[in-house]
């Protein structure tokens, strides 16, 4: 895969995770993104919000990702939060950082999908909150 091919890819990821997770478009941070193939590296230096993609070793990063480049290319192109969260549960994905950000960024995914069961929830039902309250 060409290195346009790629950027077009993790700008894709990018997308789609912000447009789940709109609470995290304008966080400021630089990624060290690390995908792993048959025997080859690339690392990629990624800030967001933009994205602003270059094909460097991100010596700014605050956070690193390392994933393997199948489960990448598989992740941004049909990935939604839950399969990303079970990437990172299950070891495929790595990510390393200051604990406060990693946390950050998990809190906000978690509530995130909270209120997304909840709507699904209450589509379900048909009746409004304040219907049920009653």
């Amino acid at each position: 895969m060409a290195t346009a091919d790629t950027k077009a890819l993790i700008e894709r990821a990018i997308a789609n995770f912000q447009k789940e997770v709109p609470a995290l478009d304008r966080l400021k941070l630089v990624v060290e993104l690390e995908l792993r193939g048959r025997g080859d590296i690339q690392l990629f230096r990624v800030e967001v919000p933009g994205p602003k993609i270059t094909k460097d070793i991100a010596s700014d990063a605050k956070v690193r990702l390392s994933i393997p480049r199948s489960h990448f290319n598989e992740l941004a192109t049909d990935g939604r939060i839950r399969h990303w969260r079970e990437a990172f549960e299950s070891g495929h994905v790595r990510a390393t950082g200051p604990a406060e950000i990693l946390k950050l960024i998990e809190s906000v995914v978690v509530k995130q999908e909270e209120r997304t069961r909840t709507r699904k929830l209450r589509a379900k039902t048909g009746a409004a909150p304040s219907a049920r309250l009653r």
